[in-house]
């Protein structure tokens, strides 16, 4: 009877929602249903583990799809969902002003849940299997594909472009206007802090003898990195949203029975167009996000202000530069790509990047060591395991953004696991996941968590699957395996069992995690999360942050 009295209302009471402000209830909405599309994410990706290890599971066009939604929900459904609802709470939590509009907030999130919905019945259902890129113009094939699983799974990616410019609209609007009953703020200096060009500023000061440019940033360093990131996030949901939108109309124009001409749209034009907006996600708002979160952690765990904080503001624009040159180092492969692209953009500025992420995981180390003696606890380990995850995923990266190395690389596992899960499992799901665990108390209004020791087991499964599952795939691309492909002959199998049990592993940390957390704040917590706040809708912003 204990074990379902803490179920149904949590640890010592659980989370008393009538005490929680919109903004902490929209938060938590946003990163629990992220949180759920997380488990479906890992669902999906341990079936096709399952189908390496025992080809015939599913018929190639369920595969395919099951391949094609998989990353639209572990990006979009649940990394999507987890950071803006976030980073929704942190901006005005951090510069102590209301947000702009709980109501515009409140929409995003089911805006982008139900997207993420949607792409996911269009391959449920309709089996819809052009994979993730959206290339031009295989979406629309309708003798290969579904062309009503096209409609949904493009118009359900619309959705979710439009949920995001609706954060970005309010993140930009925090950042900028002046609450009532406040002097407003003057512009300039907004300005110059959110881009961190202060940060060069002061630096150039400081080597011409002169006074700092300012010794009190109007715009705090995490809420910089977080500003930064938006803008990525908005080039991509423009060029992710025009790609949709012209895709839809084709699917709409076969539908009736129009005569659609494909060639009035050059393929390899379209292509570089996708893989610039695509890659600010990876190149740019990923780890211009995953910088800030890391700076944010590292003072709030330790207390202390970050290590080189103007180097960092500096860093991050110096990233946000880079960001929109790199994209073609997905197109090393593409015969028609002009050579010089691929040695400028593909090589040279894409190796620039190990640079700016080594500062980003530098300045963190040191920040954290400065505190010592530091309690490795579950936050500080997940925040430490979120950086190796990076140390391994982006000299992957580097290595394989050679033309030489490309042709060796570019269709085999390496690329899915030695690299991009590294990145996104390790690297960014736990840099996530010791963020949840650092905000825990500021959003539940200091709730306990129900069990640290299913807190460090989490860690242990999560960090071990994940490198354990990138490692064997990794290695089986060493032997020549290729990605998008069925293996029907086990040549590759010890490596896919391996990486199928690393999986089981990854799912079961999610398992542990959800239990800790529903048992934390109970059930009736859960369900109270999505029922209205009962305080103020003006009183957006937490006491601690007055």
């Amino acid at each position: 009877m204990g074990f379902i009295n803490t179920l149904i209302n949590g640890n010592e009471g659980g989370l008393k929602t009538d005490g929680l402000t919109p903004m902490q209830k929209i938060t938590l909405r946003a990163v629990i249903t992220g949180v759920l599309f997380y488990g479906l994410s890992i669902l999906e990706g341990e079936l096709m583990r399952l189908n390496a290890v025992s080809p015939g599971l599913f018929d190639e066009s369920h595969y395919f799809a099951i391949m094609t939604v998989h990353p639209i929900v572990g990006i979009f459904g649940s990394t999507y969902l987890i950071v803006f609802g976030a980073f929704t709470f942190l901006v005005p939590y951090l510069m102590k002003k209301p947000l702009y509009s709980i109501k515009l907030a409140n929409w995003t999130w089911i805006a982008i849940a139900g997207g993420a919905l949607t792409s996911w019945l269009g391959g449920a259902i309709f089996h819809y299997a052009p994979l993730y890129t959206l290339y031009w113009p295989l979406p629309v094939d309708f003798e290969q594909f579904n062309p009503i699983g096209g409609l949904v799974f493009v118009l359900g990616i619309a959705v979710i472009m439009l949920g995001t410019l609706g954060f970005i609209y309010n993140i930009f609007a925090t950042v900028f206007y002046t609450e009532d009953g406040h002097e407003k703020r003057p512009m300039k200096p907004l300005i110059l802090s959110a881009l961190g060009i202060d940060g060069m500023l002061n630096i150039w000061y400081k080597i011409t003898g002169r006074e700092p440019y300012s010794k009190e940033p109007a715009v705090s360093l995490p809420v910089v990195a977080i500003f930064r990131g938006t803008i990525d996030t908005l080039l991509d949901a423009i060029v992710i949203l025009t790609c949709g939108v012209l895709i839809l109309v084709y699917i709409v124009g076969d539908l009736s029975g129009a005569a659609m001409d494909y060639t009035s749209v050059n393929a390899l034009l379209y292509k570089n167009f996708f893989w610039w907006g695509l890659d600010l996600i990876a190149d740019g708002l990923v780890l211009i996000y995953v910088a800030g979160t890391w700076y944010l952690l590292a003072m709030l765990i330790t207390g202390k202000k970050l290590f080189m904080q103007n180097i960092a503001r500096a860093a991050l624009l110096l990233e946000l530069i880079v960001s929109w040159m790199v994209w073609s180092h997905h197109l090393l492969g593409d015969q028609g790509q002009p050579n010089i692209m691929k040695l400028l953009s593909g090589e040279m500025v894409t190796a620039f990047e190990l640079v700016t992420q080594g500062i980003a995981i530098f300045i963190t180390l040191v920040t954290l060591w400065s505190a010592k003696p530091l309690v490795m606890d579950n936050r500080v380990k997940f925040l430490i395991a979120g950086m190796f995850g990076f140390m391994i995923a982006i000299p992957a990266a580097i290595l394989q953004a050679d033309m030489g190395l490309n042709r060796i690389l570019h269709n085999t596992q390496w690329i899915m696991f030695t690299h991009v899960h590294t990145a996104l499992l390790i690297g960014l799901t736990m840099t996530l996941y010791a963020a949840v665990y650092t905000l825990w108390p500021i959003l539940t209004n200091g709730v306990k968590l129900y069990s640290e020791k299913l807190a460090t087991f989490h860690f242990w499964a999560h960090l071990i699957g994940a490198l354990g599952m990138s490692f064997f795939m990794g290695m089986s691309a060493m032997d020549g395996a290729l990605r998008r492909y069925i293996y029907v002959d086990g040549e590759y199998n010890l490596y896919m069992i391996m990486g199928a049990l690393c999986g089981v592993l990854i799912l079961l940390a999610w398992l542990v995690y959800l239990i800790n957390v529903v048992m934390s704040i109970g059930v009736k917590g859960l369900i109270g999360v999505y029922t209205p706040s009962k305080l103020d809708t003006k009183d957006l912003v937490p006491a601690e942050a007055e």
